[in-house]
């Protein structure tokens, strides 16, 4: 529960309700960070303005957004170069035909342009409206909104847990302990009565530390306390457990979640930078063009002048028309996208950049959340002779209610059942994990502690722990019939599958750290009064610890290839005297000022020897449905997966490998942890000599090698097949991105589900956000937002492949359009001495580019080589996009021979064939250019379908029912001869022809990958 003021107005100070305990979070004007102290309950006492409590997704604001949009577009050479070319027009001796021919398609371009980018802004603008605009008063379930200090909580302890996935990427939870002042007052209530304030250091990048105080000035004498990172409330974590109430002491952009993620940037294709490219080798072709032609003409009269008409009247070469017909196909491409059945709740974010996902080499995906559901299930027992899985557990849970049955008789050997038996006690006893049970619906806040109402049947009890793998193992105890029912600090209960209770004392407790992976307990039965020190850890931490044996190795090699994270769990009974001992050793080591971690861990380890080896168990951290399939379909599409995570390197390796990111027969290398320069050395001279093998490398040992060695350690990673980064904080999840495009200019995706990996998704060339149960942080800042992990596989191998294939064709097809009359205009102006007068006027030019031709090269993007089906059964298919070759220097130069060849063609034969009059020359190869392009569209396509039949007859229906209101440029009567007919049929042939020849036989020879699986 938080207390939080609406958006709208200021909270009112109410002497007894919550309200009055958050501050006024107003603020307006510049944004800089400083220390804070906050009242309790006395908001006036505020006197600083801080700022509000809202997230912020949009690029632009009102102010802003024209000048941004209109300098992301003139950034590109192309519109530039026609802002330029459509001002000149205004200068009378540089003025060639109508202001509209250049003006319309500009203002067209620039329309469609901002109200597409309008229409995205709008859409961020509402979704971040719906998010801030949440009122908060209690938060049952909900992520905190916003930094605070823990006051208060319904737990006896004085202490919850939180969720942090959402933060660091972590599954544990967190026990977070509340300030013990406030937590001591008798009600509620009288939160509102003491005098009392937080001091806060100024907002800082670093999730894991906090520094500040409380005081409480009306007791005598005064109250201080220190505040540290274990008594704060981060924003976007979740309360896991009971009810807590906190002062909120930063929000907006000063929360720790906020400062962790970057701005969004604007994204580019690389499509877009290549036709850029284009554009301006075709302006220097201009040029040239524009040059030879003064040059031949002799540099008579004024020649600079007529050298910049040359250039307005060649300036179709580039043709403006393709900006527009590339957002149009981008839009396109996005409805598909969003309509696609197969991949349902898919939402386009960023309408510009589709065809990257055509493009990508590098994929950098999270871990919770995005691989895996982050839900624990107990797969598999393990006693040494025998082992029980999924399909077992009936036989375990049969031998628990033998053993609890039966009367204890005397023990000759140990058989199964009692080895099961002991097992199962160890794995009940051994952990950290508290039952808790709701309290009934109606209790009152003041009776927060009454028990009465408690409800203590089995429906009702939920378990809580900092690690879901441990509640696991208790919830499979539970299953098989013995029962964790109650525990508090000194003691807890198990229940039998005959319904008895039986308590053991709680001794001692050694917690799990990351340093000894392992935990261990010691207990006191309370029937007996035997003493049992029960362990559970890793592996590697057990093997030396448990007796010789020759099994647990090679079983837990198995569990883990499996993706199944092991825990070897052990005891050690020990006697009265031995205990008293060992204890007394314990609180001495506890009091010792010098090393005494060291003291209190050697006095542990004299116990952790010769223990008795129970059983391994085995439990699964459930992958989302179909991740193998997708990580192996990715993989041989050519993308090298890169996983990162805030997770432990454990538990990060297991996954991997259960994914199958790591294949079977590939060897893992785990970078040590090194923290100088020398350690960093040597460790990757020892990488170096690796071959083929998976890179799991922490977050710390990462930075000092980047540090050092940053080019040699990504020149390395690079080669790797699969690479792990464990322990990454949010913002070196987006470093690793810049690194890899800096390093390899290779296209990158991330793909990621919480706000920690909101700055990798916004740093990638294309982000995709995975909408799940953990919030829609991921899925609002990212370009793609997609419902499964699955679903990237169609996206990728389908969508993305053929956005990139039909932009590539598009692009292409626009220039020639823009060659193919800028050649004709070159022959005649040549023909005709050299003047610089154009050959088409006003409406046929404007017509060309638009009513004419539009609609069948539109229709390209509905084209595609190969069905979806056989583009998700060959992703091999996608490996070819990645080297660039549909849209490269190579077939731009084959288009533009292909546009002089017909240019030529079709004026040298309309000024052939022509008899008396030059109108008749316009008309002939007007018609004849038309029929072309149709006639090229057709050659184009390899699929077709049935809209663009309609848009190739809908164009000629166009141009011919226009010839009879062009009479300004034709002559009516010639048009309707015969001799017409033949004379534009023959140039049309001669033009297009050879070209379908050499396409029938480029087929038959040198087929494309893609049409052999089609035939």
């Amino acid at each position: 529960m938080c207390n939080w003021p609406r958006p709208d107005q200021q909270p009112v100070h109410q002497p007894q309700s919550l309200n009055g305990l958050v501050l006024k979070l107003r603020r307006q004007g510049s944004f800089y960070l400083k220390a804070r102290t906050v009242w309790l309950g006395c908001p006036e006492k505020c006197e600083e303005k801080y700022p509000k409590n809202a997230i912020k997704n949009q690029k632009y604001n009102i102010f802003t957004f024209i000048p941004g949009v209109l300098y992301e577009q003139f950034k590109f050479f192309l519109n530039l170069y026609f802002l330029v070319v459509s001002c000149s027009q205004f200068v009378p001796a540089l003025k060639i035909g109508y202001l509209y021919t250049y003006w319309a398609p500009l203002g067209f371009v620039l329309t469609v342009t901002v109200v597409r980018e309008a229409v995205d802004e709008f859409r961020r603008y509402k979704r971040d409206k719906e998010m801030n605009s949440q009122l908060y008063s209690k938060l049952t379930n909900q992520r905190i909104p916003s930094d605070m200090v823990f006051l208060r909580t319904s737990e006896k302890t004085g202490s919850c847990f939180i969720r942090t996935d959402q933060l660091d990427g972590e599954t544990d939870w967190k026990l977070k302990v509340a300030v013990s002042c406030t937590q001591r007052l008798p009600a509620l209530g009288d939160l509102f009565s003491i005098n009392a304030y937080v001091y806060a250091q100024k907002p800082q990048l670093d999730i894991h530390s906090f520094e500040g105080t409380f005081t409480r000035e009306d007791s005598d004498p005064a109250v201080h306390e220190s505040l540290s990172i274990e008594n704060t409330l981060w924003a976007s974590t979740v309360v896991a457990s009971g009810t807590v109430i906190g002062v909120v002491i930063y929000t907006g952009k000063e929360t720790r979640s906020v400062m962790n993620t970057s701005n969004p940037k604007n994204k580019v294709g690389l499509l877009d930078l290549e036709l850029n490219q284009l554009t301006k080798a075709l302006f220097l072709a201009l040029v040239a063009l524009s040059v030879v032609m003064v040059t031949l003409q002799g540099f008579v009269g004024p020649w600079y002048r007529n050298l910049f008409r040359f250039l307005l009247l060649f300036s179709y070469i580039i043709p403006i028309s393709l900006r527009v017909n590339l957002d149009m196909g981008k839009a396109a491409y996005g409805w598909m996208i969003m309509k696609d059945d197969n991949i349902p709740g898919t939402v386009v974010r960023t309408s510009t950049i589709p065809e990257e996902l055509g493009r990508l080499v590098y994929l950098l995906t999270d871990k919770t959340g995005t691989l895996t559901q982050n839900e624990m299930v107990f797969k598999r027992l393990h006693l040494g002779t025998v082992s029980y899985g999924t399909d077992t557990m009936d036989e375990i849970q049969s031998h628990i209610i033998n053993s609890y049955s039966q009367s204890s008789a005397p023990k000759v050997r140990k058989s199964v059942s009692s080895r099961i038996h002991e097992a199962v006690k160890a794995i009940a006893l051994c952990h950290n994990v508290t039952p808790v049970y709701e309290s009934r619906a109606g209790v009152s806040a003041e009776t927060e502690y009454a028990e009465v109402d408690q409800d203590f049947s089995d429906e009702n009890r939920t378990y809580q722990a900092s690690s879901p793998d441990e509640v696991a193992l208790v919830q499979w105890t539970e299953s098989v019939g013995l029962t964790l029912v109650n525990r508090d600090l000194t003691s807890m209960q198990l229940k039998t599958p005959g319904g008895h209770i039986l308590t053991y004392y709680i001794l001692q407790i050694f917690p799990f750290t990351s340093e000894s992976k392992r935990m261990g307990i010691i207990v006191r039965d309370e029937s007996s009064g035997d003493i049992t020190f029960y362990m559970k850890g890793a592996d590697v931490a057990m093997s030396t610890i448990v007796q010789y044996n020759d099994w647990l190795e090679e079983e837990c090699g198995n569990m883990a290839r499996e993706g199944l994270r092991t825990l070897v769990v052990a005891k050690k009974s020990l006697t009265e005297e031995q205990y008293q001992d060992f204890e007394s050793r314990y609180n001495q080591a506890k009091l010792s000022i010098h090393d005494r971690n060291l003291k209190v861990a050697a006095v542990v380890e004299s116990l952790e020897r010769e223990m008795e080896l129970l059983c391994l168990t085995g439990v699964e951290d459930q992958l989302q449905a179909d991740v193998r399939p997708t990580l192996e379909m990715l993989r041989n599409a050519g993308i090298k997966i890169w996983m990162l995570t805030g997770d432990k390197l454990e538990t990060a390796t297991c996954i991997a490998k259960s994914s199958h990111l790591v294949s079977r027969t590939q060897d893992i290398h785990i970078f040590r942890p090194v923290a100088t320069r020398g350690e960093a050395h040597l460790e990757l001279n020892a990488f170096r000599r690796k071959h083929d093998c998976a890179l799991v490398i922490s977050g710390d040992s990462l930075e000092v090698c980047l540090k050092y060695y940053e080019h040699e350690f990504v020149e390395l990673a690079c080669q790797c097949p699969a690479v792990v980064c464990c322990r990454c904080s949010p913002t070196q999840k987006a470093h690793i991105v810049k690194l890899l495009q800096h390093h390899t200019g290779k296209r990158t995706c991330a793909i990621g589900d919480g706000g920690n990996d909101v700055s990798m998704i916004q740093a990638a060339d294309c982000g995709i956000g995975i909408e799940g149960k953990e919030g829609k942080q991921a899925s609002l800042a990212a370009d793609f937002s997609i419902t499964q992990f699955k679903h990237i596989g169609r996206l990728l191998m389908v969508h993305g492949r053929n956005s990139y294939k039909r932009s590539a064709a598009l692009g292409q097809f626009v220039m020639h359009r823009g060659l193919i009359i800028s050649t004709m205009q070159a022959v005649f102006s040549s023909v005709f001495y050299f003047a610089s007068v154009p050959l088409y006027q006003g409406f046929l030019m404007v017509g060309y580019a638009t009513i004419y031709t539009m609609f069948p090269v539109f229709s390209l993007v509905l084209d595609q080589d190969v069905k979806p089906e056989m583009a998700l059964l060959y992703p091999e298919l996608y490996k070819d996009l990645t080297k660039g070759r549909s849209l490269s220097f190579k077939t731009f130069l084959i288009w533009v021979l292909i546009s002089i060849y017909q240019g030529g063609i079709l004026m040298y034969g309309a000024l052939l064939l022509f008899e008396s009059e030059f109108v008749h020359v316009v008309a002939i190869s007007f018609t004849a250019l038309i029929l072309t392009e149709l006639l090229m569209v057709a050659l184009t396509i390899r699929t077709w379908h049935w809209l663009m039949v309609v848009a190739e007859f809908l164009s000629l229906g166009c141009y011919v029912a226009s010839l009879a209101f062009l009479n300004e440029y034709f002559d009516v009567a010639f048009i309707t001869t015969v001799t017409f007919l033949w004379k534009v049929s023959a140039i049309t042939v001669v033009s297009c022809l050879p070209l379908y020849i050499l396409k029938y036989l480029k087929r038959k020879f040198s087929p494309p990958s893609y049409s052999k699986l089609t035939s």
